[in-house]
């Protein structure tokens, strides 16, 4: 029996799932989720936070008890001093904003849990090539694992050429 791979699930994801804005790129990311979700996740075993809930859980937004939803059953990784051990590490050399409980987190958790994928929206601080050599760097210096940093579009088995 193959094991299968583990992802991190990061905010953006379950947001994108329920999105209403109309705008093309936001329309894009919406159908790519939502096929993601729909027909792949079943191949995987998926993990977030609690640090992921209480994103969801801030502010007032149409979408807010959908994207709950959304992730109701997923497995919650545990967030100790190590992990934030990890996050002090991350921002002071740099890796993520200064935000103790935002994309610092979400790294350290997939990082620390070795999952193989963090699965993120985030094209500015997390999934960016630019990034992903520093982090690389940060988490080879101390000793943790380097998950693979993707979108929905990445994962999904059915792109068409």
């Amino acid at each position: 029996m193959i094991k299968k791979k583990s992802i991190y699930i990061e905010t953006t994801i379950p947001c994108f799932y329920h999105e209403i804005r109309m705008e093309p790129e936001m329309v894009a990311r919406k159908n790519w989720t939502r096929q993601w979700w729909d027909t792949e996740r079943y191949n995987f075993n998926l993990y977030t936070s609690e640090a992921v809930i209480q994103e969801l859980n801030s502010g007032e937004y149409p979408i807010k008890n959908e994207a709950l939803q959304l992730i109701d059953e997923i497995d919650l990784l545990e967030i100790d001093e190590d992990i934030q051990n990890i996050v002090d590490i991350y921002l002071s050399n740099h890796v993520m904003p200064n935000n103790r409980l935002g994309d610092a987190l979400h790294l350290a958790l997939a990082s620390y849990y070795k999952c193989e994928f963090l699965l993120t929206w985030n094209c500015v601080h997390i999934a960016n090539a630019n990034k992903y050599r520093h982090i690389k760097i940060v988490n080879e210096k101390i000793g943790i694992y380097n998950p693979t940093i993707v979108t929905p579009i990445e994962l999904s088995q059915d792109i068409e050429s």
